[in-house]
């Protein structure tokens, strides 16, 4: 036990070294993790180390899920709320299709119904790899919004395919009619549960005197996976419809510090979850070599490298194809886009990497079937599986940055520029602040030395942001983006004059960290409000 905690620990070093890699490379962690787990599966001071499928589904999963669906926003999410659900069922359903019948046709031996358990396992695109990507390049936002939300549902529908597919291969049987009808049975009841477990945790919240609201978070996610789970419903539908609907009510439900703590603990959490399964996807490829038994290894790459294939055209082809129905439909209803154009699908298609879900997937599927017989061509599913998500991550990975800068889509859906928005926000902030006082508390700030300088600030920064609009038209270099510099800076000695008066007797060290704390927190509210024109270290 020792032995593995140590391992373990051993594992997180590596991991943020890797990702200070990454950083410094301009790359998308996800890509230097898998890379790097594949160079230490070359060793052997990590052999023992294996992905278990089960703890994947059910310790990491809801987490990860749960904090994805936090930090989705509701708005964005129903914009694009057709274009999500296309791909996260009908897509997806549809990639299973192209996969089931690819390798019903050119693997030798290979079934229909483990084509769709193939189908079922790489459909659905992992959106932490992209999503990274996307932030390091300048893409217009509504390419991360779908790919979001899109990541949120597609690995209930693929599992929901898998599950199908599983039992035909195990019992030999499938009937469409009963498939279809447990299908939507798993969907709708998924969600409701979640919907109900998420209300039952509201109002937790709202109604009982708990302080530690971090601690009752970490319940949530498990909570709903276990009861939809339970009833053998959608699990992950259960998990995103929960966390969706307490996401949207973060305001009524926890305080200030909640929020504070929450956003920033489920960041982290996230973050660590995620790197300790990409490098334990990199560390599976020995074991995973060593089982293929059913064909040659040179062949069964062949095999892997022609479903990556398969899986690019067919994404490529379903994003191209849903703008052209777009556009066609856009003359007999009302859809967010008339003319979504050829750009943005491109970048979309192309950025359908897989990752933890498929390779989880894979390593459930049973050794032996109901008879006691090894279950068909299991370890070929799981190094196919382990080529897709090798292939899609590297090769698409690191092609996307530069397909982006290719393309160089311009952002139509967001009429006003980001830094522009971030002053008329700050702008807007300032005139309900002075009207507020003015109507409520004009007294106070004639009397009220304290009350009468925030009005005075008010004005002053209300003045100041006024001028800078007009401004922030003409050139990014302006008042404001200096004022940021000479203001953080400012910060810094301050920080270093504190650090000097800790070194003196007469000072309390807790008052000291204390007002470090508030010029941290000062930090933080000028970098959210920084202009994304320029970058200040």
């Amino acid at each position: 036990m020792q032995s593995i905690f140590i391992q373990y620990v051993f594992l997180i070093l590596i991991i943020l070294a890797l990702v200070m890699i990454a950083n410094k490379l301009k790359l998308a962690y996800p890509i230097i993790l898998v890379l790097g787990g594949l160079a230490l599966s070359f060793t052997s001071a990590f052999s023992n180390v294996t992905i278990d499928p089960e703890l994947i589904f059910f310790i990491f999963l809801p987490p990860l899920l749960y904090e994805a669906a936090w930090q989705t926003s509701w708005k964005e999410f129903w914009r694009w709320k057709r274009v999500i659900l296309s791909f996260a069922f009908p897509i997806v359903i549809l990639t299973s299709c192209v996969v089931a019948f690819a390798s019903y046709t050119f693997i030798p031996g290979f079934t229909l119904a483990l084509g769709f358990l193939l189908g079922g396992i790489v459909s659905p695109p992992d959106a932490i790899s992209a999503t990274t990507i996307m932030r390091q390049v300048k893409v217009p936002r509504i390419l991360v919004s779908v790919i979001e939300g899109e990541s949120l549902l597609n690995d209930a529908s693929s599992l929901i395919v898998f599950r199908f597919a599983l039992v035909a291969v195990i019992t030999g049987q499938f009937y469409f009619s009963q498939a279809a009808g447990s299908f939507f049975l798993v969907i709708v009841m998924g969600t409701l549960i979640g919907l109900a477990t998420g209300m039952i945790f509201y109002w937790i919240y709202r109604w009982l005197p708990t302080t530690p609201s971090i601690v009752l978070s970490f319940l949530a996610p498990y909570c709903m996976y276990y009861f939809a789970e339970r009833f053998h419903f959608s699990g992950v539908l259960a998990v995103v419809a929960g966390g969706l609907l307490l996401s949207s009510k973060r305001q009524q439900m926890l305080t200030y510090q909640g929020r504070v703590q929450g956003t920033n603990v489920w960041s982290t959490i996230g973050f660590v979850l995620n790197g300790v399964v990409f490098l334990l996807i990199g560390l599976q490829l020995p074991s995973i070599t060593r089982q293929v038994e059913d064909v040659s290894l040179g062949q069964a790459i062949g095999y892997g490298l022609a479903i990556s294939f398969v899986l690019l055209i067919a994404r490529l082809l379903s994003t191209l194809g849903a703008a052209a129905f777009t556009r066609f439909m856009s003359h007999f209803i009302t859809v967010a886009d008339r003319n979504p154009g050829w750009k943005i699908p491109v970048i979309f298609g192309w950025a359908g990497m897989r990752g933890v879900v498929s390779l989880a997937a894979a390593l459930s599927i049973p050794v032996l079937l109901q008879d006691g017989q090894p279950f068909p061509y299991r370890n070929l599913i799981l190094f196919i599986t382990f080529i897709v998500i090798l292939v899609t991550l590297v090769f698409q990975g690191l092609t996307l940055p530069w397909l982006i800068r290719k393309i160089n889509p311009s952002d139509k859906y967001g009429p006003i520029a980001e830094y522009e928005q971030e002053v008329i926000i700050q702008k807007k902030i300032a005139k309900y602040s002075l009207q507020f006082l003015e109507e409520r508390y004009s007294e106070d700030t004639r009397m009220n030395e304290h009350v009468g300088n925030l009005q005075a600030r008010l004005k002053i920064d209300f003045a100041f942001l006024d001028r800078e609009i007009a401004e922030i038209k003409d050139t990014k270099e302006n008042s404001l983006i200096n004022f940021q510099r000479i203001y953080l800076e400012m910060l810094e000695h301050q920080r270093k004059l504190l650090d000097q008066m800790n070194h003196k007797a007469e000072f309390d060290e807790e008052l000291i960290r204390k007002y470090l704390s508030l010029i941290d927190i000062e930090e933080f509210k000028i970098r959210e409000k920084l202009l994304p024109s320029i970058e200040i270290n």
